[in-house]
């Protein structure tokens, strides 16, 4: 029996809260999904398998998993000696085809045991990355896909010339790929994020493109602490001499993530004003940047470690910088509700979900005005910082925390205009809506190409 009644499967690499970043799309979708009583069912890899067994409950039944591979554990030990983007599209892309070549198989059998009538495959969310997921029984919807980006003129020094010249070459073969593994061209419907994504699309990828965000919020984490903050945020003026304004960074510390600037243009804000920086991840970047808060005399002591090299500096500025390293998206959540406002300085930010996080607690943000913040802030919500140079980048960085610090209201004021932006438009709830939308859409197509090639018999008996 053929319905316009959404029988959905996800496909992806990975559906992880821990992960992050992209990982997290799918597990955002099957939630949001099952909460409107949807039938979906998800094909991942293994993985993620306690994580996800933790967190779906009874639900966790629906879950098909790929498995662990001596090809996928090789070519991640190649992956961990090559710089991570490098990574990312050469043994990276090798191991997704591997999973994506399982996942066809196992596709095809959970579309026929469960009556699949719709297959979404949201991540990965390169525009250019082929997938294989076509010709598996049901119409494929791909996205949002969310990319095409590049450095800012001013700082392609931050890319090597190797890794750079690599990525070119991989954009020329994108759309011999694409053709070789045509599951772009034979899709349903392609999602996008925004126009440079679509631009950014291979040649012949499939003619049906749609725009949709690629992050949204979950409001059951976050929003619960806007009241708090409503009342932590009605302090006048003269609480700025009396109390540090917090600055909170929440992100993988990774060189693009540019928070090496952040760090010089707070040891100015931190001459002349009580302020605190707490910066929250891991990543490779993490022992640099903290010897570089050692260097600038900005760590706090309860973050020194044994072994570290204090700075010899005489003047300690006011201001004090700490590492907690990695936390959980609940725990990201209780220091965002004590924090006064956000700042993300990457150059290469495709998406931003922090920066969505913050604003749905109520809290400004100042960001790079390049790729995925640029999408999500305007002026009314917080401040974006053009990337003209490093020199001009840090000084603006600087004015524009010292423009927060100094003014509670206006802390308020664009905290509150976030708050309403990002709860109108990015909410998951709401996200769940076009996305359902997308499905019927498809599914109706669908169904009328079939009824243009089934004879009238058959017509009537669907």
């Amino acid at each position: 029996m053929t319905s316009n009644k959404p029988r959905v499967l996800l496909v992806a690499e990975h559906a992880s809260a821990k992960f992050g970043g992209e990982a997290a799309l799918p597990l955002h979708y099957f939630r949001v999904l099952r909460k409107r009583q949807v039938e979906v069912w998800l094909v991942v890899h293994e993985r993620t398998r306690d994580e996800l067994k933790l967190l779906l409950g009874k639900d966790f039944d629906r879950v098909y998993f790929v498995y662990e591979t001596f090809l996928h554990r090789f070519l991640w030990k190649i992956g961990c000696l090559l710089p991570q983007r490098l990574a990312y599209v050469t043994v990276g892309f090798v191991s997704r085809l591997i999973t994506q070549l399982a996942q066809r198989l196992l596709v095809r059998k959970t579309v026929q045991l469960h009556q699949i009538n719709v297959i979404h495959q949201p991540i990965p969310v390169s525009p250019k990355e082929p997938s294989l997921i076509f010709d598996v029984g049901a119409p494929v919807i791909i996205g949002p896909m969310n990319g095409g980006m590049n450095y800012p003129p001013p700082f392609r020094y931050m890319q090597s010339r190797f890794v750079h010249l690599s990525f070119e070459a991989g954009r020329l073969v994108a759309n011999w790929l694409n053709y070789l593994l045509p599951g772009k061209r034979r899709a349903a419907a392609l999602l996008v994020a925004n126009a440079r994504t679509r631009a950014a699309l291979p040649k012949g990828a499939c003619d049906c493109v749609l725009e949709l965000h690629e992050n949204g919020i979950d409001l059951s984490l976050w929003e619960q602490k806007l009241k708090r903050r409503d009342v932590a945020s009605t302090r006048s003026s003269l609480d700025v001499t009396v109390r540090r304004t917090k600055f909170v960074f929440v992100g993988r510390l990774v060189h693009w993530k540019a928070v090496d600037l952040l760090l010089l243009a707070f040891e100015r804000v931190a001459q002349t004003l009580p302020v605190e920086l707490e910066i929250i991840g891991d990543g490779p970047e993490f022992a640099r940047l903290k010897d570089q808060a050692i260097a600038l005399g900005l760590l706090h002591s309860d973050t020194l470690q044994p072994g570290d090299q204090v700075s010899l500096k005489q003047s300690q500025p006011s201001g004090s910088v700490t590492f907690p390293g990695w936390l959980s998206q609940s725990e990201c959540a209780q220091r965002l509700q004590q924090s006064d406002v956000m700042v993300l300085p990457s150059m290469l930010e495709c998406g931003g979900a922090v920066v969505l996080e913050s604003m749905a607690m109520g809290i400004p943000v100042i960001a790079t005005n390049w790729g995925g913040p640029s999408d999500y802030l305007n002026d009314s919500c917080g401040i974006l910082v053009e990337p003209r140079s490093q020199a001009l980048f840090v000084d603006d960085l600087t004015a524009a925390m010292i423009r927060m610090a100094t003014s509670p209201e206006l802390r308020q004021a664009m905290g509150q205009m976030g708050y309403y932006h990002a709860v109108s438009q990015f909410d998951w709830d709401v996200k769940a809506d076009f996305i359902l939308e997308i499905y019927r859409r498809v599914l109706d197509e669908s169904l009328a190409s079939r009824s243009v090639i089934m004879p009238d018999s058959a017509v009537s008996r669907v």
